[in-house]
């Protein structure tokens, strides 16, 4: 995250759907090395940890107001390189500022049974407002049948998914990961969950038209950019969040693949227009997640509110 920005001047304040956080805990995760913080750019005195504190300060540079946390699960356990952020931790990191940041429950699909109780719990007992996959993390398109009971479980509870499509990174030189999340695979989920508010992440690229169509298609079925600075999107994705269906579209960092702060000011260069840049920035993440009364400055809806 940038620390020398000059603060960015908004009148409302940007949500981040998607921030890893990186205390001391996190910087010692066995499933990144040095290799992939080279590639994104990781500031070398950022790498052995930012502290919650710290990272809400810079987060006040960039005007972002709120923030989802993901506890993230990077693989099966039992595999070398694998590494789970405990919801419970991450719990923790969003008790420092409640009115701010906001939990994503990690999905692992190594151990279905027990994640779906983690799942359950990270909702009704922390408050978390959403869950996370990353599907190339278990060798599985985002169809596959070992995710269902999460999608499932997704729906009963209320909340939304989101999981990287598109190609992954090599977070380890010793281990690297297939891409298994086409865009398209999300289009059979929509299907069989219409109740199920599903979120592609990452932007879908190299397959980002792909992405959005499948968004189109669908109203179940929503983007996010994130993960890639904003200068770089495809601009299929910048028109679909702009003009042809800014109600679908999410912002997020993806920190520490991009600095937040760097991001937002890249969107204000867009040439998007107001209205569908805070959708973009802010609305969409409150109606999706359901911040409303939660995030500072917003009321609670009443409960007969349509929110789909």
């Amino acid at each position: 995250m940038s620390t020398d920005s000059n603060p960015v001047e908004r009148s409302y304040g940007a949500i981040d759907i998607l921030i890893n956080p990186w205390t001391e805990h996190e910087a010692n995760d066995p499933s990144l090395d040095s290799g992939f913080f080279d590639k994104v750019g990781f500031p070398p005195g950022d790498r052995n940890g930012v502290s919650i504190e710290e990272m809400l300060r810079r987060l006040d540079v960039g005007n972002i107001e709120g923030a989802l946390l993901v506890a993230a699960k990077n693989g099966d356990l039992r595999m070398k390189g694998s590494s789970h952020w405990p919801i419970e931790r991450v719990a923790e990191y969003c008790a420092q500022a409640p009115d701010r940041l906001f939990g994503l429950a990690g999905i692992d699909a190594s151990h279905i049974s027990e994640s779906l109780r983690d799942l359950e719990r990270s909702v009704k007992e922390f408050g978390f407002v959403g869950a996370h996959l990353l599907p190339h993390w278990f060798d599985a398109a985002p169809d596959h049948a070992k995710f269902y009971p999460f999608y499932a479980k997704c729906v009963e509870l209320d909340i939304p998914i989101m999981m990287q499509v598109g190609h992954c990174l090599d977070y380890m030189r010793d281990r690297i990961l297939p891409s298994t999340g086409r865009p398209i695979t999300l289009d059979r989920i929509a299907i069989d969950f219409p109740d199920l508010r599903l979120i592609g992440i990452h932007v879908g690229w190299p397959w980002a038209q792909e992405m959005v169509a499948v968004s189109y298609k669908h109203k179940n079925v929503f983007v996010a950019g994130d993960a890639y600075a904003p200068k770089y999107w495809p601009p299929e994705f910048v028109h679909f969040a702009d003009r042809w269906r800014p109600e679908k579209a999410l912002w997020g960092s993806d920190w520490p693949a991009v600095d937040p702060t760097r991001s937002v000011q890249e969107v204000d260069q867009l040439g998007m227009r107001e209205e569908s840049k805070r959708m973009f920035l802010r609305d969409n993440a409150i109606k999706l997640f359901k911040l409303e009364g939660r995030l500072r400055g917003t009321t609670a809806l009443p409960e007969s509110s349509n929110l789909s």
